[in-house]
């Protein structure tokens, strides 16, 4: 296997702290690392290591003695291409002879690439590619397609990814990855690669063992803001994610806790994207305890440290109907890596309960009641 002949990469494993593959790198790595390369199409949800895994295939591939870029990342935004960024960084810090540039807004170069990754989204790609040529896509050897679901819901992303696809030549290995997979999906998918080994999750693999899934009826927000303070008296609290339906409820959320003397971080779409990184940045370097945001950050961040998350609201989709892929991308901001984690589920009224419940049956997994204002019901449920 190649991870073996760049034995400092094993170097950078143990330091990140694997100790033994997860389910998805099981699988995935033989077919990733081996010769001759073969192509792959994964489903799998953030938090399971797929990242991890596609990174050390992406180092593993790199010859550093050729000095232009060989390897293509694509992820559908700026924080998923600098989070995969970070991801190499510690993979790969006892390798410092590979080099990787970023491919997104605000990284401006003026010269031909020497680097040996290229990680970018596909507009800014597309424009070093085609438009100003700062690197020949002919001799890109490791093409990585992450969050396929979320590219082809992006407007324009669909037809960009399979332009630049069209360039790569025959013998690149090419991987692509999606939480979901639905028809549209797969449709994209294969066109992309219609020769590839496919790895997917059973449905009822997907909510994560390792999480602690409750729920807590409340009358009204105020209700839902005691839940909050109770959960916050009773046990203890690494760092917090609380998801808000509306920038208006986690603006309203943010100011309370505020007030109460929570160190709050406050993330939603109408950020720019600078906004956004400076605010992740802090709270990943635990300058606030708890972010509150919408669903702009449901999916693909992590911040390991982060052991609780609290659905404010619960999530729906444009027609008030029971939104389970974000479901799971929210409660998968905790239990990183298979680490324990705790996602709690604000309930106030008859239809967010039967939304909650069509969640629970859509996953097959059971979401216990509690009662917030019972302290040792707290401890002895999330703690026990």
């Amino acid at each position: 296997m190649l991870l073996f002949r760049r034995p400092e990469l094993l170097k950078g494993i143990y330091a990140m702290g694997f100790n033994t593959p997860s389910r998805i790198q099981e699988s995935a790595l033989p077919i990733l690392l081996g010769n001759p390369p073969q192509n792959l199409i994964a489903q799998s949800q953030s938090g399971t290591g797929k990242t991890a895994a596609f990174v050390l295939a992406m180092l593993s591939r790199v010859d550093t003695s050729l000095k232009y870029p060989q390897i293509l990342c694509l992820s559908p935004t700026y924080e998923l291409a600098v989070q995969t960024g970070e991801v190499i960084s510690q993979m790969g810090k006892f390798c410092p002879e590979i080099q990787v540039v970023f491919a997104v807004r605000g990284y401006d170069i003026t010269d031909k690439l020497t680097a040996h990754i290229i990680i970018g989204t596909p507009g800014k790609i597309i424009d070093w590619t085609f438009r100003h040529k700062f690197f020949d896509i002919s001799k890109i050897k490791v093409f990585v397609l992450d969050e396929a679901d979320v590219m082809i819901a992006t407007q324009g992303y669909h037809d960009l990814s399979i332009k630049l696809h069209r360039k790569l030549p025959t013998a690149c290995q090419k991987m692509l990855f999606s939480a979901t997979y639905e028809d549209n999906v797969m449709r994209f998918a294969e066109k992309l690669i219609p020769d590839a080994t496919i790895l997917r999750l059973k449905r009822e693999e997907e909510s994560l063992d390792n999480i602690k899934q409750f729920y807590i009826e409340c009358k009204d927000s105020n209700e839902k803001y005691r839940a909050i303070a109770n959960i916050y008296g009773a046990i203890t609290i690494g760092q917090a994610m609380i998801f808000c339906q509306t920038r208006s409820t986690a603006a309203w959320l943010s100011s309370q806790l505020t007030k109460d003397g929570h160190a709050v971080a406050l993330l939603s779409g109408d950020l720019t994207v600078d906004q956004r990184i400076a605010v992740l940045n802090r709270f990943r370097d635990a300058h606030e305890r708890i972010l509150i945001t919408t669903n702009v950050m449901a999916r693909g961040i992590d911040v390991e440290q982060v052991t609780l998350v609290v659905n404010y609201d619960l999530p729906m989709d444009m027609n008030k109907k029971p939104d389970c892929e974000t479901y799971l991308h929210r409660i998968g901001r905790t239990g990183r890596f298979g680490k324990a984690g705790i996602a709690f589920n604000l309930v106030d009224g008859p239809k967010p309960m039967k939304i909650l419940k069509q969640i629970e049956q859509h996953f097959g997994k059971p979401i216990l009641k509690l009662d917030a204002e019972n302290v040792s019901d707290i401890i002895h449920y999330t703690v026990g």
